[in-house]
């Protein structure tokens, strides 16, 4: 996994002084927010149906393997042909020789969060293989050259207007910002291309054990033409994506669609069951189902951790989050952005790499509020903080200034003393005391002339 939050301090700060980014993303995420709030509080039950997602998904992950051998004959019954992959290389080399047996030099995809987790794209194209992304935000970063910044607005960070300069520049279009002209055009573009490609590779959003049956939400009839027109359907998920039961489904779409974009229902849900047959002429040839794990049944083990694999992808955590919404996703520097992937990548891929991931949040536990399944984000936030720390992966000048603190609190004298030793500091210095690494973005705490304790000792009223 190639991870770039080890320059993480460094592109939020980057990220943070671009004002414009910051009204693209405010805006994004606050128009989600709205809709969200109205379509949620039509349901009376909503915190119910919270708990019962949160109960159903602890199900599954803590019987992770049960459930995936019970899916695994349950596609395979259908007619699907299901590979397990267990880290990265493996599932790239599945479906690499998928693509290579029937012969194909292109591919359609639907917008895939584990496909952009295994960087699926480049090793196609290495390797000679023309990938088009559908998804419309897919296909706006990929023409810009870019990673998606929100897991279900991948283009969230670009206004109509940069999407129009865009086309203009790659696929040689006039000018014009009208969003209806805009999808009308891309689509026009990608006609063809579903039409004409052998293979097909989407994403999964649920998995049901019972019956095998893949489910697809989405707004566009991409993904819908990604899994139907090609001869082959290559469908990528990660082992947690598994529900218990098919009668469990309609409770995970109100908690996703509603979370995810405000609606009530998305426009498509495809439920896929197998390839074609002579009851079913419809759909691809082959099905092709590639499962990976990549660290997760190691999550599913761990007490504190497990619950991260609980998440269904609505990207509310991120909506709500003032980090998010003040740096954007691509600052993150992984795949997953904001409080999830604050949690997420650091656990699931790289915690040396992704250290300073977790120190970027406020702790207001709002991501924990709006959770669909109630992942208690910010207390997993502090684990991790916990876990850096006590793994030595913090800086030198971190480890003693913390020493330093502790020192001095333990002892009253010795916290007294410092007191005087700041009141000293003031009178020379000012009130804006220079602090390295706090100012000149936060003013330091201005040190009152009397302490607390002097003020109980001194005063007659309160003095013991």
């Amino acid at each position: 996994m190639n991870l770039k939050s080890a320059q993480f301090k460094l592109q939020a700060r980057k990220a943070i002084g671009d004002a414009d980014l910051r009204i693209k993303v405010k805006k994004a995420t606050g128009t989600s927010l709205a809709k969200r709030k109205q379509v949620v509080e039509e349901l009376a039950d909503w915190e119910e149906l919270r708990q019962k997602g949160h109960e159903l998904r602890k199900i599954v992950v803590d019987n992770l393997d049960s459930y995936l051998s019970q899916f695994i004959e349950s596609a395979r019954r259908n007619g699907g042909i299901v590979h397990e992959a267990d880290d990265h290389k493996s599932a790239k080399h599945i479906i690499y020789d998928i693509i290579r047996r029937v012969s194909a030099d292109t591919v359609v995809k639907s917008k895939s969060m584990i496909t952009e987790e295994l960087h699926l794209n480049s090793m196609l194209e290495e390797n000679g293989i023309r990938v088009i992304e559908t998804d419309l935000g897919e296909y706006i970063v990929q023409l810009a050259g870019e990673t998606p910044s929100h897991i279900t607005a991948p283009a969230l960070h670009k206004s109509k207007e940069d999407i129009a300069r865009l086309f203009q520049e790659k696929l040689n279009m006039p000018y014009f910002d009208d969003p209806a002209k805009l999808t009308a055009a891309a689509r026009e573009r990608l006609r063809d291309e579903f039409l004409h490609a052998r293979v097909g590779i989407s994403g999964v959003n649920f998995a049901s054990a019972d019956t095998g049956t893949l489910t697809i939400v989405e707004n566009e009839a991409n993904a819908r033409l990604c899994t139907i027109l090609p001869e082959v359907h290559i469908a990528v998920m990660s082992v947690e994506k598994i529900i218990p039961s098919f009668d469990d489904l309609p409770l995970f779409l109100k908690l996703l669609t509603r979370s995810a974009t405000g609606q009530r229902i998305t426009s498509y849900v495809s439920l896929v069951n197998g390839p074609r047959s002579h009851h079913n002429p419809d759909g691809p040839r082959q099905l092709h189902i590639v499962i990976l794990d990549g660290g997760r049944k190691r999550l599913a083990k761990h007490p504190e951790w497990k619950e991260a694999l609980y998440c269904i992808r609505c990207g509310a955590c991120m909506n709500i989050c003032p980090i998010y919404q003040s740096i954007g996703g691509h600052a993150y520097g992984s795949v997953y952005p904001g409080p999830i992937g604050a949690v997420i990548t650091p656990t699931l891929f790289n915690m040396k790499d992704s250290q300073d991931l977790p120190f970027a949040s406020s702790l207001c536990g709002a991501c924990t509020d709006i959770c669909p399944v109630k992942i208690d984000l910010h207390h997993h936030l502090l684990f991790e903080r916990r876990e850096i720390v006590n793994r030595g992966y913090k800086s030198f000048i971190e480890k003693i200034g913390m020493a330093v603190w502790r020192w001095t609190m333990l002892s009253s004298g010795r916290l007294e003393f410092t007191g005087r030793i700041g009141w000293l500091l003031r009178k020379v210095l000012g009130k804006n005391m220079p602090a390295p690494g706090w100012t000149p973005h936060r003013q330091f705490p201005v040190i009152a002339l009397r302490s607390f304790r002097s003020l109980m000792k001194n005063d007659t009223k309160y003095g013991t």
